[in-house]
C-alpha cells in the first residue's frame, strides 16, 4: 500500500472544514497519527498503545489538558 492508497480517518467530532483533526489509519499492522493541518508529520503507533491511550481517554486521565 502506498502513502497514496492509506485510507484516514477523522472523528466526526471534528468541526468545522476539518482542516484541524487527528487522523488515523492502519497501516503495515500499525497505526498512524497525523494531524490535517500538518499531514507530513506521522506518529505511528502499535494498536496495544492506542488502545491503552484510548481507555485513558475514556476514564478522563487527560481532561486536565483542554480545561
Amino acid at each position: 500500500m502506498s502513502a497514496s492508497e492509506i485510507k484516514w480517518q477523522k472523528s466526526s467530532f471534528s468541526g468545522g472544514g476539518g482542516e484541524n483533526c487527528v487522523e488515523l489509519a492502519q497501516h503495515d499492522g500499525g497505526i498512524l497519527m497525523r494531524e490535517s493541518d500538518d499531514p507530513g508529520a506521522i506518529v505511528v503507533t502499535s494498536r496495544d498503545n492506542l488502545r491503552a491511550f484510548l481507555l485513558g481517554v475514556k476514564a478522563g486521565e487527560f481532561d486536565h489538558l483542554i480545561e
